[in-house]
């Protein structure tokens, strides 16, 4: 009778433990998957945005680009097709947030698969040239394979800025006199869609972005 007993405790606890997994899945099923909005100049604060585009509601993209970065490489966006990418705005003789966001860049650099890359455009391109970038580059430790440091024609990176980036205020035209200077890390999808903006000076917004990537990377493999 006492083995019977068991049998039928032992029988109970296994129907116990699969009736949990199956009332756990179906939880998980029934829980709404998590997504990012896709930004449009009309969701960004209109400080942040060209007056010319701020009507636009939908189908905003980042537009393209031709610059050159630390190894006096030609930079397009086809060096970008199909793949998830951070973005921000620098300059290397920047002696305030510039240096910090380095730094949370680097840390995304090594926390992030070759699936994910990472761009960074200087605002003085006309004082980091090419080999500045290089010595920069080499000072923080940036992985070529996946980083680029970019310089170029200085009107167009302030209008990828303003127009395509929503990262900046609208004030000057990339003249000489001109300067930029911006905390935003930006979050690209494959379809160069901005999906997310952070602080890049804050370690709880690194941290965001971190996880807002992992929502982004499984959206592409459902």
């Amino acid at each position: 009778m006492g083995s019977f007993f068991n049998k039928f405790k032992f029988f109970g606890m296994v129907m116990l433990g699969i009736s949990a997994v199956i009332i756990y899945l179906f939880y998980n099923a029934l829980q709404p998957q998590k997504t990012l909005p896709v930004y449009s100049p009309a969701m960004v604060n209109s400080d942040l945005v060209d007056q010319e585009i701020q009507h636009i509601r939908k189908y905003h993209t980042i537009a393209d680009f031709s610059l050159i970065n630390q190894n006096g490489d030609t930079i397009t966006q086809d060096d970008y097709r199909d793949k998830i990418y951070i973005a921000d705005f620098f300059f290397t003789t920047c002696p305030t947030i510039c240096p910090i966001m380095t730094k949370n860049m680097a840390s995304i650099q090594d926390k992030v698969g070759d699936d994910v890359m990472l761009l960074s455009h200087s605002v003085t391109p006309q004082i980091d040239s090419v080999a500045q970038l290089k010595k920069y580059a080499l000072e923080k430790g940036v992985d070529d394979s996946k980083w680029n440091l970019v310089t170029g024609d200085k009107k167009q990176i302030y209008e990828l800025a303003r127009k395509s980036y929503l990262a900046v205020k609208t004030d000057g035209d990339g003249g000489p006199y001109d300067m930029i200077h911006t905390e935003n890390f930006i979050l690209v999808d494959k379809k160069k869609r901005i999906r997310g903006f952070y602080d890049g000076t804050s370690e709880e917004e690194v941290q965001k972005l971190l996880e807002d990537l992992k929502i982004l990377k499984c959206s592409y493999e459902e």
